[in-house]
């Protein structure tokens, strides 16, 4: 049957061949409902190109995926050592490397299919991630498939999808249903009432030819009487062997078919010949995903549970070592002692894939099974699932499996894993942002584990508690804790505990004002030698956050893009939301609110994210909602105050705090905001220059003050003496627009007020530029600046007056230097205005913006 309306769609798959071809790979994105053809578009995309080689691989909508299901199925087709060497149990690093290997082709185009990526585990995304940044010099298509409407906000393919857009290879194509037009001639000759027919289909490709199959009465919205009804038609036997089927999955080996079934060779070719079955290959397949679930929901609940054991069966006598597809028969078929077996070895597997989420699926499969074990077979299970959790960052889940896990290990009398139980609890506690409840688990752990003498379990105790000082801004004795465990794990060969102890000793240092980095950057070296993935990402993290807190941007940004790159290729949760969230202070600092908030809302969407990770996400889109005059201020900044409350740590407490005095005085409320601000200058005795700094500052802002306690931070300390021209000139080279306008604000210095104004202006901090306006008529300055909205509300492109004039500049020519000399503003406030001209006449660079305002008339100064 002939595609139609999928003439544009066929266009930009033709476009990226060739693009391929020449060697610049591309990544095709095709997403629409279920049904809509988006399996059919490839196939005859694929079948008319000429000069290539495909092939083709699936995700199953099995409750627990395989890892890199989809990308086996290409392995087999394209031969060699890669299906060798992942039956080998090769390092997943390796398995990567071996793929992009084969996708090399010189014959020519090589193309590459990935159907359903909405069931995708995490390492199936995680190697299209890999894939993408490294086949642009390739020639390589590569086409994935995906229904965006089973898609929920918080599933990894959402995350996924975000990095992919971004991606300089990346196309997509949005399949819509087909016309009223497109169904009638479809329908042509078929003797149906064509609009009742679109009414009924609303336009899906797949029920419209059920339709036409099986007549209009037969068509719900699922489609699953169409479908039943031509299955009807086979007879018992075939019907029989059609549930079987159903229940292997979206792919159909004839040789399972035929064993677990008891089938004759004839009685599948039957399944063929209706089109039930459709040839794949080597293998079977359902016209249709919802044919095949139509069908399965169509097998008496009675009669599912031998199936699932005779394809089981059958799989085990021809050597099958798919353990997750022997996992998910032998639970469906209630075999207990298999489906541990199974989901053991499957969750294993899958945690050396760095597929996660599938691994706990399966650790969980396993316990179900596993109740009649000893108790520190159990406890051992109940930990290895709840270390998954933890890497998936969801600690609610990770704490029960750690607290039953505790239990057992008592029940059992095994002292060494009760202590290390209890430290591993304590950390899944601090995540939840229950410091009080860590720091006695830490405690407890380390009495338990020093009575045994030294082990691996009682140096990583030392770390645990090393932090719990931390928090208590007990920095000495944080470091000397840190070194004790990395003399004890450095001589027992335990690196992840080495590296986790140089991450603790670095924070530590950083925090009581000595040089971080080294031990940073050493603690990132042992872990990335010894292939400690985890500790690897907590060491960028911290350098991360580290190079933030000390206001050296550019160096986090480089810390953030690499440890960003390392949790997507091992799929580490959590400490990527850590990455994203302390991402969304540095560009909040830099005055990119609007890329901001965005990062924020990716991490707030995620479901299993845990609290210390939402905090920080909070915190920013709070402030910067106050800072515009936006409504929801405090329903993100009472969620982030109890988080920061429960870590007890003062890096936190301070940083909120502040945000609430700050609302407070946006809001017009100087008392509130002195309370909020005196509370978070208490905290921060101790906390470091910038902490101190900041919450002097506004202290001072808001009421009275004492002479602030401990280190400034220098542009702090400038504007706490009243230097406020060099302390907003530091802030300036630092690139934090909105500190160098808040530097200003009790300067009584008109030029410096106005240009206070401008900038918050630009950044649209509408509560912020009145309270500098109310300042204005205060002391008396006259011919105030209208606001931005009212200024731009006439201008063609939305420009302010002040952004209008850095326009007419660019158009003639001048550099950023120049017009700051010409507008009495800084660099940086010049580099804000350009960047916000450039946004909003869409254009790429300053030529492209100057030959949009000559073609709009535009290039000349605004009238006075």
């Amino acid at each position: 049957m002939a595609l139609l309306e999928r003439e544009q769609a066929l266009a930009l798959l033709a476009d990226c061949a060739d693009q391929a071809r020449a060697g610049e790979g591309r990544l095709v994105l095709v997403a629409g409902e279920a049904g809509v053809g988006k399996t059919a578009l490839l196939e005859q995309f694929t079948v008319g190109v000429t000069g290539a080689r495909s092939c083709w691989g699936a995700c199953d909508g099995l409750f627990t995926p395989r890892p890199l299901g989809a990308f086996l199925d290409i392995a087999d087709q394209l031969g060699g050592e890669l299906m060798e060497r992942y039956r080998a149990q090769a390092a997943r690093d390796e398995l990567f490397d071996l793929f992009l290997s084969k996708l090399a082709w010189r014959g020519g185009l090589r193309l590459i299919v990935v159907e359903d990526i909405h069931w995708a585990d995490e390492a199936t995304l995680d190697l299209l991630r890999f894939l993408a940044r490294r086949i642009r010099q390739m020639p390589v298509l590569i086409a994935a498939t995906y229904r965006e409407d089973e898609l929920a906000s918080s599933y990894p393919l959402r995350v996924a999808l975000g990095e992919l857009a971004v991606q300089r290879c990346t196309r997509r194509i949005d399949l819509s249903p087909l016309s009223a037009a497109a169904v009638a001639a479809l329908a042509e000759g078929s003797g149906l009432n064509t609009t009742e027919l679109y009414e009924v289909t609303e336009g899906n490709p797949f029920y419209v030819v059920e339709a036409l199959h099986s007549g209009l009465d037969r068509v719900p919205p699922s489609a699953r009487d169409a479908v039943l009804a031509r299955a009807a038609r086979l007879g018992s036997q075939a019907s029989d062997v059609l549930h079987f089927a159903a229940v292997i999955g979206s792919v159909v080996e004839p040789w399972l078919l035929e064993r677990a079934a008891a089938a004759a060779p004839e009685t599948v070719d039957a399944l063929v010949d209706r089109g039930l079955l459709v040839p794949d290959g080597a293998a079977l397949r359902f016209r249709h995903e919802i044919a095949r679930r139509a069908v399965e929901q169509s097998v008496p609940g009675h009669r599912k549970q031998g199936i699932h054991a005779r394809i089981m069966g059958a799989l085990r006598e021809a050597g099958c070592q798919d353990h997750s597809r022997l996992a998910f028969h032998a639970d469906a078929a209630g075999d207990g002692h298999a489906a541990v077996h199974h989901a053991t070895l499957a969750g294993r597997r899958a945690a050396e894939l760095g597929a996660h989420r599938e691994a706990a699926a399966q650790f969980e499969r396993a316990l179900r099974y596993a109740a009649g074990e000893p108790a520190g077979a159990l406890a051992a299970r109940y930990q290895e699932l709840a270390r998954e959790l933890r890497v998936t960052d969801n600690f609610a889940a990770a704490r029960d499996a750690y607290e039953r896990a505790l239990e057992l290990w008592r029940e059992a009398g095994d002292r060494l894993r009760e202590g290390d139980a209890l430290r591993e609890l304590a950390s899944a506690l601090r995540r939840l942002c229950l410091g009080r409840e860590a720091a006695s688990a830490s405690a407890a752990a380390l009495t338990v584990l020093e009575s045994l003498g030294p082990s691996t379990e009682l140096a990583a105790a030392y770390v645990s508690v090393a932090g719990d000082r931390i928090e208590e801004l007990r920095f000495a004795e944080a470091i000397a804790l840190a070194r004790r465990a990395q003399e004890l794990a450095g001589g027992l060969g335990a690196y992840s505990v080495q590296s986790a102890a140089l991450n603790m000793q670095g924070w530590a240092t950083g925090c009581s004002g000595g040089d971080w980095e080294p031990l940073l950057r050493q603690a990132l070296a042992v872990a990335l030698e010894h292939e400690e993935a985890v500790e690897a990402a907590f060491a960028y993290t911290n350098l991360h956050e580290m190079s933030c807190a000390s206001r050296r941007f550019a160096e986090s940004e480089l810390y953030y893009v690499a440890g960003v790159a390392h949790c997507e290729e091992h799929d580490i949760g959590v400490y990527h939301c850590c990455l994203q969230g302390v991402r969304t202070t540095t560009l909040e600092l830099l005055g990119r609110w609007d890329e901001a908030i965005a990062l924020s809302e990716v991490v707030l969407r995620r479901v299993l994210s845990s609290p210390i990770n939402r905090m920080i996400p909070l915190g920013t889109v709070g402030r910067i909602r106050a800072r515009r005059g936006q409504p929801g201020v405090w329903e993100y900044l009472d969620q982030a105050t109890v988080s920061a409350d429960g870590t007890g740590d003062p890096q936190h407490v301070v940083r909120i705090r502040l945000s609430r005095a700050e609302a407070r005085w946006l809001e017009g409320n100087p008392a509130a905001a002195h309370r909020e601000a005196s509370l978070a200058e208490q905290a921060a005795d101790g906390a470091g220059p910038w902490l101190t700094g900041e919450a002097a500052a506004w202290v001072r802002r808001t009421g009275p003050s004492l002479p602030p306690r401990g280190e400034l931070a220098e542009p702090y300390r400038l504007e706490l003496e009243g230097d406020w021209p060099n302390a907003a000139k530091l802030w300036d080279e630092l690139g934090c627009p909105y500190n160098a306008a808040l530097a200003v604000l009790d300067a009584g210095d008109e030029a410096a007020l106005r240009q206070a104004l401008a900038v918050c202006e630009a950044l649209g901090a509408a509560a912020t530029v009145r309270v500098i306006r109310r300042l204005m008529r205060q002391q008396g300055i006259r011919s105030i600046p209208v606001g931005q909205r009212t200024a731009a509300r006439g201008h063609p492109l939305g420009l302010t007056r002040r952004e209008h004039e850095v326009l007419t500049l660019i158009c003639a020519g001048h550099t950023n230097s120049d017009i700051a000399d010409r507008l009495f503003i800084s660099a940086k406030t010049v580099d804000h205005h350009v960047s916000a001209v450039l946004a909003k006449l869409g254009a790429p660079t300053r030529g492209a913006a100057a030959a949009r305002a000559a073609s709009l008339g535009l290039s000349s100064a605004p009238e006075i």
